[in-house]
């Protein structure tokens, strides 16, 4: 019992519920094999009994049909009425066969099959008597035919009849068996599911009980407890007796309780420590004030120092502006004189295409010249062999040769001069694009001096808004000075006010009922009242420095004397509210 105590409510919830739902499929469970039970034996009735008795009433009426066919035969008056009998007969006989067979299919005891075997082996008689009687008709002796149909034949179809009313009843039997049958489980179904019915009633509404108390009781215990701590009774033993939700519940008040029996605690002793705490602040506001006037006084030699040093880095950024500016123009000369020689470079690279281009044409002159010597001697030849006809011409040919070869002695002498030039041209671009590499190196070297006399310039400016952002925090540190004594009188005013405050603050918490047992003293014993701060090492006063501003800042401040040895953790505590104030 304790296992289910201890589960949480969703748990015991869903258990509850399975439960329940447990016992409906139980009840659908048992509904539907009864329904069954039922509905075979509705089956048993439907398509065995109730086709059984038709079958059988059947075989008895097909049985008399079949005999009266015969009866008309014999007393028909002409062939062709007998022939309509003849034909109609063996249609009744087949089907009354079929319903025999149909009949021991219905037949599930020995006797009945018994029974069923006499019944074939009597139709089997009757339809030699049949076939007897029928010869007998056509030959037109009707009244031997007559005398066998109402003798022996009648006999056989009594016998036939009588065994089919024995099966007829047996199989009314067994219809009556199977309807009650039907009745009795019904009745059993019913009776067993009104007894699960009010089975699953009875233990859902104890199950409901059960969860319920299991839930409310707790709940209103912690309901009881809350109200209880509402009122300010905190000395109320709280107990968890289960780990469910309404355990948890408990056990969180408890932890409350006790917290709030902690913070109570913690609250008495802290309103005695206030009251000890505010003699200490009005001890701290006089060394206060004397620091101060300590930081002011240093505060003002610190100020003339910067002063001193904004003047001389605000010189040394002037210089460097103007070194810096001189190092620009130095360095656009630079860029201009680079660009000239690199135009002369330019021209002296055309002259040597052009040269190129007049040794090319010197060469067409040259050969021009050799084609036309050529072409004058072949003339001078001619006039020969023309004889006094063609010495005119070769006076002519002879001129235009001598042309030729000053023609050709004048190009190579023009070549000659150019391949010189083209030479010195060559040698006087290698020297100017040595010169432009040159002048190249000194832009870039120029550019490097500019760059670093920019850094310079930017580090003075920048040292500059430094010194005069300190300037300006110490202006701001100097009003600090000054609004910190507006505060300690401020905080004498505050540990007054504080001081009243505590005492209320100690009627108000006395409201609360704590316990009084070994737990609650441990609580209180825990945090110790703390002890009065000590005054002595406060009141120590601090020597005013005389040095200059810079030895003033960076000397240490005087160590306070040493606490009492009494109270340790109130020194301990004053001097940590000392540095945070000579923070501020």
């Amino acid at each position: 019992m304790q296992f289910f105590h201890n589960l949480k409510l969703s748990s015991k919830l869903l258990l509850s519920f399975a439960a329940i739902l447990v016992l409906t499929a139980l009840i659908g469970l048992l509904s539907i094999v009864q329904l069954d039970r039922v509905n075979q034996t509705g089956t048993d009735l439907a398509r065995q009994w109730l086709p059984a008795t038709r079958t059988a009433m059947e075989v008895k009426y097909q049985l008399q049909r079949y005999r009266s066919q015969e009866q008309q035969h014999v007393l028909s008056a002409s062939p062709e009425e007998a022939a309509t009998y003849e034909q109609t007969m063996p249609k009744l006989w087949d089907g009354l066969q079929q319903n025999v067979e149909l009949l021991n299919k219905f037949l599930n005891t020995d006797d009945d099959k018994r029974l069923h075997a006499e019944i074939v082996q009597a139709m089997g008689q009757y339809n030699q008597v049949h076939d007897k009687a029928i010869r007998l008709s056509r030959e037109q002796q009707t009244a031997e035919a007559t005398a066998l149909l109402r003798g022996e034949a009648l006999t056989i179809s009594r016998s036939i009849n009588s065994k089919v009313d024995v099966l007829f009843e047996h199989i009314n039997t067994g219809a009556d068996t199977a309807d009650k049958l039907g009745d009795e489980i019904y009745t059993a179904s019913r009776n067993l599911i009104w007894a699960i019915v009010a089975i699953s009633m009875a233990a859902g509404l104890a199950l409901a009980i059960f969860i319920a108390r299991l839930i409310s009781r707790p709940l209103n215990h912690a309901v009881e407890l809350a109200q209880a701590v509402a009122g300010g009774d905190l000395s109320r033993r709280i107990e968890a007796t289960s780990t469910d939700e309404t355990g948890q519940l408990l056990q969180a008040l408890k932890q409350m309780n006790d917290s709030l029996v902690q913070i109570v605690a913690q609250i008495h002793q802290g309103s005695d420590s206030i009251a000890t705490a505010t003699q200490q602040i009005a001890t701290g506001n006089q060394d206060l004030s004397s620091r101060t006037e300590q930081q002011a006084s240093s505060l003002e030699e610190t100020a003339a120092s910067l002063e001193e040093l904004t003047s001389t880095v605000k010189q040394n950024a002037a210089n460097a502006r103007q070194a810096n500016q001189l190092a620009a123009s130095a360095s656009q000369v630079a860029q201009r004189g680079g660009a000239v020689v690199n135009q002369v470079v330019d021209t002296m690279t055309a002259i040597n295409t052009s040269s190129r281009k007049i040794v090319d044409i010197i060469g067409v002159i040259d050969g021009i010249a050799f084609q036309t010597n050529i072409l004058a001697l072949n003339a001078a030849v001619e006039a020969a062999r023309a004889g006094e006809q063609g010495r005119g011409f070769a006076v002519v040919a002879g001129e235009v040769r001598t042309l030729a070869q000053r023609s050709a002695e004048a190009a190579k002498e023009i070549k000659h001069l150019i391949d010189d030039s083209v030479g010195k041209v060559e040698e006087g671009n290698s020297q100017v694009a040595s010169a432009g590499q040159t002048m190249s190196e000194i832009v870039d070297s120029v550019k490097r001096v500019t760059d670093i006399m920019g850094e310079i310039t930017a580090a003075s400016d920048e040292q500059t808004s430094g010194i005069e952002q300190i300037n300006q925090a110490v202006a701001q540190m100097d009003q600090v000075t000054q609004q910190n004594a507006a505060l300690v009188e401020e905080s004498a005013a505050a540990a007054s006010s504080l001081q009243e405050q505590a005492q209320q603050l100690s009627q108000t918490v006395r409201v609360f009922k704590l316990a009084n047992g070994p737990a609650a003293l441990d609580l209180t014993a825990t945090r110790p009242v703390a002890a009065p701060r000590a005054t002595a090492a406060v009141s120590a006063p601090r020597p005013v420095a005389k040095t200059p501003a810079k030895s003033v800042a960076a000397a240490p401040r005087p160590a306070l004397a040493p606490a009492a040895p009494r109270r340790p953790a109130a020194a301990a505590s004053t001097a940590q509210h000392e540095g945070e104030w000579e923070a501020f």
